[in-house]
């Protein structure tokens, strides 16, 4: 893992984990800290001896959003151009699970790295949003496009044209987050432990069809779907999970990472 300033990584159980550590502002987002993140994942996806990636934040907040002072100046060219976000894109095409732990804010480019995530579970009194509308921006990293996906059109509008704050509570009636949970570091542990013992190739093709849901139409999905499933029994995890199964015991899956 190449030297990082505003990350900590660590790996501990076939899980990945992914820290945000700008405490001093709030995991403020800025160009080197969200490449720091994109490339941590990257190294976790190629990484056979992980199966799944945990991303949580130190300090007080997961993250309080893009960094401003770093956007104050910019025009619609040199934001073209230097992109702040250019590596972002790149979360999406991580195969791997990726499960957030989130508290504190969540908010504006905080809130898009979340919902880039696969699951999001959330202290109680963790406060997401998107303030952007207040800066005389909006969100640009996705947070219009996964926020309607998630919950619609009307209500996802209603929260970016306001750039009011949600509860934890509100995010989770929403479908929003998984779960609002008080003890948030023992949850995401517990959900990453059992995924780790999971079949590493069957979660990535689930991630990928419940993906290409969200745009394809039921039959193209169906389609893909079958590809996937029929890419399985390639697989020593198929040949081992239901050898165990006729066998009445465990399965163990991975063993070939392992090795």
């Amino acid at each position: 893992m190449p030297t990082q300033q505003y990350v900590k990584t660590e790996m501990v159980d076939r899980i990945g984990r992914i820290r945000l550590d700008r405490t001093a502002r709030y995991n403020a987002l800025n160009r080197t800290m969200v490449r720091e993140i994109v490339e941590a994942m990257e190294t976790f996806d190629r990484d056979e001896r992980v199966t799944v990636i945990v991303l949580t934040g130190n300090g007080k907040s997961f993250s309080a959003g893009a960094d401003i002072e770093e956007m104050l100046e910019a025009t619609p060219i040199s934001m073209e151009l230097l992109d702040p976000f250019a590596d972002w894109d790149r979360i999406s095409r991580i195969k791997k699970p990726i499960i957030a732990g989130v508290h504190g804010f969540v908010l504006g480019g905080g809130f898009e790295l979340a919902l880039a995530c696969d699951l999001i579970y959330a202290d109680p009194e963790t406060q997401f949003g998107f303030p952007e509308v207040g800066l005389g921006v909006m969100p640009g990293t996705g947070g219009t496009q996964r926020l309607t996906k998630c919950i619609g059109r009307t209500r996802a509008l209603e929260w970016l044209f306001t750039g009011d704050r949600m509860k934890a509570e509100e995010a989770e009636r929403l479908g929003i987050i998984n779960r609002v949970t008080a003890d948030v570091e023992a949850t995401v542990l517990a959900m990453a432990e059992r995924l780790s013992n999971q079949p590493s190739m069957a979660l990535r093709l689930i991630k990928d069809a419940a993906n290409k849901a969200v745009d394809l139409s039921l039959q193209d999905g169906m389609e893909h779907e079958r590809r996937n499933f029929y890419l399985l029994f390639a697989t020593a995890d198929q040949t081992e999970g239901m050898q165990a199964f006729l066998e009445k015991r465990s399965p163990i899956f991975n063993q070939q990472e392992q090795e």
